[in-house]
């Protein structure tokens, strides 16, 4: 199973983060399968920022829910992460990655600055 994430490196404060991670290998609804967002800011540790399931139900850090949604499509095979509202505080490496299954996209770095 293979995860690549795509998207801009460099969003400006209050604009939207639009990040996709794209699966090959393994159906985005195969049974057990839950999909993960997770970031590392510099510096700091790994903070799970949300996962979508198998069956499309989302769950999400509870802070950041009030700022971020996770969508799918299934026709093209991935998974897509919107933060909205972003400060320079949202910097980080964003990874999407299996819950369970140990699978992680390499990280595709965001900067958040005017």
């Amino acid at each position: 199973v293979q995860l690549q994430e795509s998207g801009p490196g460099l969003v400006k404060p209050s604009q939207t983060i639009s990040l996709t991670c794209t699966v090959s290998g393994a159906s985005i609804t195969t049974t057990s399968y839950w999909w993960n967002w997770i970031r590392q800011p510099p510096g700091k540790g790994l903070e799970w920022i949300g996962t979508i399931t198998d069956s499309g139900s989302t769950h999400f850090s509870p802070s950041l829910k009030s700022r971020a949604s996770i969508s799918r499509d299934t026709s093209k095979n991935h998974f897509t992460l919107q933060l909205d509202r972003v400060t320079p505080e949202d910097t980080a490496v964003y990874y999407c990655a299996t819950a369970g299954q140990g699978y992680w996209g390499q990280g595709t770095q965001v900067t958040v600055s005017s």
